[in-house]
C-alpha cells in the first residue's frame, strides 16, 4: 500500500527539508499501516520558517483583531464539517479510540470559537492619570514570531491551544508537531489556510526534537516559545529560552491523584477511575495515575476496579467497540514495562495487567494491558514518577488529612480529584491540594478550553494555556499616555 509524502509548510509553500531526509508515521495499532512520510527537518529548515514568519508578521499584526478572529471562526466551522475524517486519521496515527479523537477535534473546534470571540475582547485598561489633561491606558500588543513544540497525545487539540490564541493576538507562528503524530497538525493548519489564513502566518516544520525543536527554541528570531512535553525536555527548553530572555510557556508532567473518601459514591468514583486511568491509554499529563483510598472502602473499590480493568476491550481504536487503544510507540511500552518491574521490586502487588499484549490481533501493535497495583506506599517510584501508560497505583489512607498529604507529596502539581459527599472536605480539598486543576466528584481528566490549563511545582513554569491565560502569554502589555495639555508635565514631580 502506497503512502503520501508530506512536506514542510514555509511561507505558504509546501517544500522538502534541506536535509533530504524523511521519516515514516505509522499506526501504533498496526505498524504495517503507514499513515504518511514526513520531512526530517534541521536547523536550516527552521531558519527558513522563522524568516517566513517574520516577513508575514509585518502585515498580519496590522490586520484588525476582529478580522483575524473571523478566520478562526471559519476554521471552527470547517473543522466541524471535517470532524469525522480528521478523527479517523488521528486514530490511525495516535491510536486512541474514535470517541476520544472526535473529542480531540472537538476541542480544537471549541478553542476556535472561544478565541474567535476574544478578537473583539482583547481588553486592556483605561485609568485616570495623576496629571490634568492627560489620558492613560494599556493595550495588548503581539509578541512577534512564536515557536511551538507540540506533544503526540492530543495532536490537534494542543496545537489549537497554542496556535489560535497566538493568531488572534496578532502573532505569526512556527510549529513543530510531535514526530509520532504530525498529520493531525497538518490537518489543523490546512483548515486554517482554507479559512483564509494568509501565507507565512503559520509555518509547519516536522522532525525530531534535537534536530528541529532545539533550533526553533534557540533561534534569535523567535520571540516566545510554547512547549508541551516531558519535564526533562522542558527543563532544557526553559534554560535555552531564559538565556535569550524569551518568554517560555512550559506544560509538563503530572502524577495526578484521585482521592476516594469513605462517604464517596463508589460507583461514580469507579467510573471516574476507569476513565481517568485508562482513557487515552493513560497517556495524558492529567491521567489518574494514583488513587488514594480510604481504608474502609479500599477492599471493595479495589476488587471492583480490577474487574473493570480486566473487562476493558483493548484493540484498534478504529473499531467502535474497543475501549482502549495502543500506546504510541515502543519506547512507551518499554517505560510501562520498566515501571511495572520497579513497582514489584519495591513491594507493590500487581493485581492485573503489567505486561505487553502480543497475541493475535496485538502482534503488530504496541499494546499494553490495563494495569492496577495495590499495596503502594507514597514513597515508591510508581507513586512518584510519571509512567504515561495505563498503569494506576492504589494507596490507602486513614483520613482526609492524610489523603491530602499523600496527594501533595510529589514533585508535580497538575490535576487532582476528590470523591466525597462532604461539602466541607470538598472546599478544603479545593483550597489545600497543590495543583493547577482540582475536580470534585469527577476524574482528573476533562479540562475545558475556556479555563486556564496548567500546573504548579515541576508541572510548569507558571503560564497557563486555555482561557485568558493564553492571551496573557501571547500578548505583551504596552502602557500608552496621551497628554493633551500642550505643556510639559512631569509625573511624580508636578
Amino acid at each position: 500500500m502506497s503512502h503520501k509524502l508530506y512536506q514542510n509548510l514555509i511561507g505558504g509553500e509546501w517544500v522538502s527539508a534541506k536535509t533530504g531526509k524523511t521519516f515514516l508515521n505509522v499506526n501504533p495499532a498496526n505498524k504495517n499501516d503507514v499513515v504518511g512520510e514526513f520531512q526530517s527537518s534541521g536547523a536550516e529548515d527552521v531558519d527558513a520558517a522563522v524568516k517566513a514568519a517574520q516577513e508575514a508578521f509585518k502585515s498580519w499584526r496590522l490586520v484588525p483583531a476582529p478580522k483575524r478572529a473571523e478566520i478562526l471562526y471559519r476554521t471552527g466551522q470547517l473543522l466541524e464539517q471535517r470532524k469525522e475524517q480528521y478523527a479517523k486519521e488521528m486514530t490511525r496515527e495516535m491510536g486512541k479510540v474514535l470517541a476520544e479523537t472526535r473529542g480531540d477535534v472537538q476541542e480544537a473546534i471549541d478553542t476556535a470559537y472561544y478565541m474567535a470571540g476574544e478578537g473583539r475582547r482583547l481588553f486592556g485598561q483605561t485609568t485616570p492619570s495623576e496629571l490634568p489633561n492627560k489620558f492613560a491606558m494599556s493595550v495588548r500588543m503581539p509578541v512577534g514570531v512564536c515557536g511551538m513544540i507540540a506533544p503526540w497525545n492530543f495532536p490537534m487539540a494542543i496545537p489549537s491551544w497554542k496556535l489560535f490564541p497566538a493568531l488572534v493576538c496578532g502573532n505569526t507562528c512556527v510549529i513543530k508537531p510531535a514526530e509520532d503524530t504530525p498529520l493531525s497538525t497538518f490537518n489543523l493548519v490546512q483548515t486554517l489556510i482554507d479559512a483564509g489564513l494568509p501565507r507565512g502566518v503559520v509555518n509547519v516544520v516536522t522532525g525530531y526534537g534535537p534536530d528541529a525543536g532545539a533550533p526553533l527554541v534557540s533561534h534569535p528570531g523567535v520571540r516566545a516559545v510554547s512547549f508541551t512535553g516531558s519535564s526533562e525536555v522542558g527543563r532544557i527548553v526553559g534554560q535555552t529560552a531564559a538565556a535569550n530572555f524569551k518568554p517560555c510557556s512550559l506544560e509538563m508532567g503530572g502524577k495526578n491523584a484521585m482521592i476516594v473518601l469513605d462517604d464517596a459514591n463508589l460507583d461514580l468514583a469507579l467510573d471516574g477511575a476507569v476513565w481517568g486511568a485508562f482513557g487515552t491509554t493513560g497517556q495524558r499529563c492529567t491521567a489518574t495515575s494514583r488513587i488514594i483510598l480510604h481504608r474502609s472502602i479500599a477492599a471493595e473499590f479495589t476488587e471492583k476496579l480490577v474487574a473493570r480493568a480486566n473487562a476493558l476491550k483493548v484493540g484498534d481504536g478504529l473499531d467502535e467497540s474497543v475501549e482502549m487503544g495502543p500506546q504510541i510507540n515502543e519506547q512507551q511500552i518499554e517505560t510501562s514495562t520498566k515501571y511495572c518491574e520497579i513497582a514489584q521490586q519495591e513491594g507493590a502487588k500487581l493485581l492485573c495487567g503489567g505486561k505487553r499484549l502480543t497475541e493475535g490481533a496485538y502482534a503488530n501493535g504496541t499494546f499494553f494491558a490495563p494495569t492496577v497495583f495495590s499495596g503502594v506506599r507514597p514513597e515508591m517510584r510508581i507513586a512518584q514518577e510519571e509512567v504515561f501508560g495505563p498503569v494506576v497505583a492504589l494507596i490507602e489512607c486513614g483520613s482526609f488529612d492524610e489523603a491530602i498529604e499523600i496527594a501533595n507529596g510529589i514533585q508535580y502539581g497538575l490535576s487532582t480529584a476528590l470523591y466525597s459527599r462532604n461539602v466541607n472536605h470538598a472546599y478544603r480539598a479545593m483550597r489545600d491540594l497543590e495543583a493547577g486543576i482540582t475536580y470534585i466528584n469527577a476524574p482528573t481528566i476533562g479540562a475545558e478550553v475556556h479555563l486556564p490549563f496548567g500546573g504548579v511545582k515541576q508541572t510548569g513554569n507558571g503560564h497557563r494555556e486555555g482561557g485568558t491565560g493564553a492571551l496573557d502569554f501571547y500578548s505583551t502589555w504596552k502602557a500608552v499616555y496621551v497628554d493633551y495639555s500642550d505643556k510639559l508635565q512631569r509625573a511624580q514631580i508636578d
